[in-house]
């Protein structure tokens, strides 16, 4: 590819209608330039950007693979990125723990849960081949060291408990551990290493990549770029853009700044950007996920997100004004996203409705007592007490809360559908604990586009660009409209293993 051709492949990013608010975001864009005539300072055989679920699974396979020099790159100062605060929640079918309690799960089931939530447009090829690989990777993390709760949960959209839970009830319980095993087999890893774009052959194939080295978050062009050349592949696992507010209300003009997000600072996006100006295919973008079990009374992720997700099946969201339910609990996150944001006083100003749990079996979660500890959850010994702490009309309320436990009792909710198993024997009765609900912007469906072998698409040929592959929330396609929850981690797992396997041909 000459420098003329290179130019024209990085205007394909005005196509995105989001040139000028992409350019206007902090950290500022990389670029890429030709590789004729470079001075190499080094090279590698894998170059994996990016140090979160799927960049450190690329490590340990590429690496088990027999890949002898393999070196990930980090532009924060510390390992793990998003995939380090996540919930630590891993979804997988037919697992051991399914069949000791007895719940039959497969591959087809878990592949139409999430064509379901995807609303028809989420891409089934790579939906299939993250379910049919996914108990690989749940097995690489145990082998690691990652420890989980001995029980499932069934998150919402899941028509069966499928989902493990790390003990520690977050991702650092899986990144941590992979970690480790990545310097026990020898890969290492360079935090404060910017991505700063590619270096290109006359063909267009990946034969390097430039690293900003000593780089300070928010500091831009501090630090020197080393050009580094790559002889076998560069895995690009750089997370999604939700931290990026220009760029997400390009997408989205009400994800605006006041909109609260659950993700690490870093997550801004700019590997992204730099495979739109190489060619990739963007799709999906404007397709942002909210989390509805977020709180307004805390910062990002927070202990009541957790809290939350274990705790909806056997709970009720109550709507301030009416005392009433309003949603399924347990629905797909878009659902309940929308109709958590539908909670509003008569001027129109948000009213964060509330969840209400038994402490019964709200303190049987781990985050419980951190909840109540940090006060961004209350516990009320009455109804009584409850109603008039949040102003809520106690008839209402007691009425609810009556017709919920029947509910209860028969094993069919009347009022919105939701799936019982979970709350079969689990009554609501005082003590109660409560939280607040808002949703947070959270995750971005939207990237480049991959095949099921991680190959990153040319959108100028539809063919893969040689010696460019991706995996994680930067690619997009495979969740659609909206992603089910604990189908993230498997997902950058296992496409992260699949960079390896292509680039290695095994």
């Amino acid at each position: 590819m000459t420098n003329n051709n290179l130019m024209k492949r990085r205007n394909f990013i005005k196509g995105l209608g989001a040139a000028g608010l992409a350019a206007a975001a902090t950290p500022a864009l990389a670029l890429s330039n030709n590789s004729k005539g470079v001075q190499w300072h080094r090279s590698v055989d894998i170059a994996i950007i990016g140090s979160g679920f799927a960049g450190l699974a690329a490590a340990v396979e590429a690496k088990r693979l027999g890949a002898k020099d393999v070196e990930i790159f980090e532009k924060m100062s510390v390992v793990g990125g998003n995939s380090a605060i996540n919930g630590g929640l891993f979804a997988a079918p037919d697992t051991p723990m399914q069949r000791k309690e007895g719940l039959k799960d497969s591959v087809e089931t878990m592949v139409a849960d999430q064509v379901a939530a995807g609303r028809g447009i989420a891409y089934e090829d790579l939906l299939r081949h993250v379910a049919e690989h996914a108990n690989e990777a749940l097995q690489m993390t145990i082998d690691a060291g990652a420890e989980y709760h001995p029980y499932l949960q069934q998150l919402g959209g899941h028509s069966v408990a499928r989902t493990y839970q790390t003990t520690v009830s977050c991702g650092a319980g899986i990144t941590q551990p992979l970690y480790k095993e990545t310097k026990k087999l020898g890969v290492p890893t360079h935090t404060r290493a910017k991505f700063e774009g590619f270096l290109v052959n006359d063909n267009g194939d990946v034969e390097g990549i430039k690293i900003r080295e000593n780089y300070y978050f928010g500091r831009d062009n501090n630090g020197e770029v080393v050009n580094i050349k790559v002889a076998k592949g560069v895995i690009m696992a750089t997370g999604g853009f939700a931290q990026n507010v220009a760029m997400r209300m390009a997408q989205d003009p009400t994800l605006t700044s006041e909109v609260g997000c659950t993700n690490a600072k870093g997550a801004t996006g700019e590997g992204m950007f730099e495979m739109f100006r190489l060619g990739a295919i963007p799709v999906h973008m404007a397709h942002i996920q909210s989390g509805p079990w977020a709180s307004p009374d805390e910062g990002g992720f927070g202990y009541v997100s957790n809290y939350s997700i274990f705790n909806f099946p056997h709970s009720i969201a109550v709507n301030l004004k009416s005392g009433r339910r309003f949603m399924n609990e347990i629905a797909d996150r878009k659902t309940r996203a929308d109709a958590e944001l539908a909670n509003r006083d008569d001027e129109g100003n948000p009213m964060p409705p509330i969840m209400i749990t038994s402490y019964e079996h709200s303190k049987k979660h781990p985050t419980a007592k951190k909840v109540l500890k940090y006060g961004v959850g209350w516990k009320f010994d009455s109804l009584e007490e409850l109603a008039k702490h949040f102003n809520i009309p106690l008839k209402a309320l007691e009425k609810q809360i009556d017709e919920y436990n029947g509910y209860v009792k028969t094993g069919v909710d009347k009022q919105f559908g939701k799936p019982m198993d979970k709350a079969m024997g689990k009554y609501l009765k005082a003590p109660f604990t409560v939280v607040r609900l808002w949703p947070k912007v959270h995750y971005c469906q939207g990237g480049v586009q991959i095949t099921t072998k991680a190959e990153v698409v040319d959108s100028f040929s539809g063919k893969p660009i040689k010696g460019l592959y991706a995996a994680g929330e930067v690619t997009g396609g495979i969740h659609g409209v909206s992603r089910l929850g604990s189908c993230s981690i498997p997902e950058c797992m296992v496409m992260g293993m699949t960079a390896s396997r292509s680039i290695l041909k095994a």
